[in-house]
């Protein structure tokens, strides 16, 4: 049998969701699908797939500290969109977090995401040291 550990990062998780931001099972981190929503729910830069990108990487952030990782330990994201309308420009975003190192990655475009106005979402796979 299989034993992980539920990854929250600092804030409280919202008993309301039937998941968890990530997951760490031995050395593997699976961060679950993210949109730019803030902790109220609402869609920070609306219209705008490049800052919601940014703001996607910077609430993995904390998931990855708090698994003792960062963003080199990401090998995989996938990436699903529902416009392709400036998405070249969020591969500026992927050179400031992963700073040269980059994971795999596939991207999905799709009608719709479930948290509406989200123009993307993404999910990582991390391999942890230890």
């Amino acid at each position: 049998m299989t034993t992980w550990d539920i990854i929250t990062g600092p804030e409280p998780w919202p008993a309301r969701y039937t998941f968890s931001p990530a997951v760490r099972a031995g050395n593997l981190l699976f961060i679950s699908g993210t949109t730019a929503s803030d902790k109220d729910g609402r869609i920070v830069a609306p219209g705008d797939i490049v800052g919601q990108t940014r703001y996607i990487f910077q609430k993995f952030e904390p998931l990855l500290n708090a698994a003792g990782a960062g963003f080199e330990h990401i090998v995989q994201t996938t990436e699903y969109i529902t416009t392709t309308e400036n998405y070249g420009r969020t591969a500026e975003v992927r050179r400031e977090f992963f700073r040269g190192r980059f994971p795999t990655a596939t991207g999905v475009i799709v009608k719709g995401l479930l948290r509406e106005g989200a123009l993307i979402e993404i999910s990582a796979l991390a391999v942890l040291s230890g």
